[in-house]
């Protein structure tokens, strides 16, 4: 199947610049013409605040505000400018532990160091093809954290109203 990224806006947050580079230039190769970049969690803020971005690659591990923090401010922030733009995260932290806690921040996609093109791809066709719908809870706000689908429709199931699409609240929200 062929893709024409070539309107999509991708932000890449890293605090190494190699790094950066490197995703800008796998996401360029791809067709992406616009990649902004950000050299910590309070730059990407503030080019998330001034430029539409369809996509954000972000590291963890940065001085600063973590892409953990970032990912969570972007995800619950009151002034956040789109709370359901697609977040890959970045990094060589790769335990269950770590994974997890980016599930849990609102990230959708994990990528593990080193990346490759393929790898990077993957994850922008994944979002793309596969997204995942939104959920609003009292302590969680993001992509439904589960990957598979269920057809259980029992009494414990979450009741429709909590599934929230771009653009609108949830009747539970605060």
């Amino acid at each position: 199947m062929s893709y024409n990224f070539d309107r999509l806006r991708v932000l890449v947050v890293d605090d190494n610049l190699h790094i950066r580079t490197l995703v800008s230039a796998i996401l360029h190769a791809f067709g992406v013409t616009t990649v902004l970049e950000a050299s910590n969690g309070e730059e990407a803020w503030k080019i998330l605040k001034e430029n539409r971005c369809d996509l954000i690659f972000v590291d963890w591990v940065m001085d600063g505000m973590s892409g953990l923090e970032f990912s969570q401010k972007v995800r619950t922030a009151p002034d956040s400018p789109n709370q359901f733009v697609p977040i890959v995260m970045i990094t060589g932290h790769t335990s269950h532990e770590r994974v997890h806690a980016a599930r849990d921040a609102g990230v959708n996609e994990f990528l593990a160091k080193p990346v490759s093109s393929k790898s990077i791809l993957a994850r922008v066709i994944s979002v793309i093809e596969n997204p995942r719908p939104f959920v609003r809870t009292k302590a969680y706000f993001g992509p439904c954290r589960r990957r598979r689908r269920t057809d259980y429709d029992g009494p414990e199931r979450r009741v429709e109203d909590s599934v929230v699409k771009p653009g609108k609240k949830s009747a539970n929200a605060a």
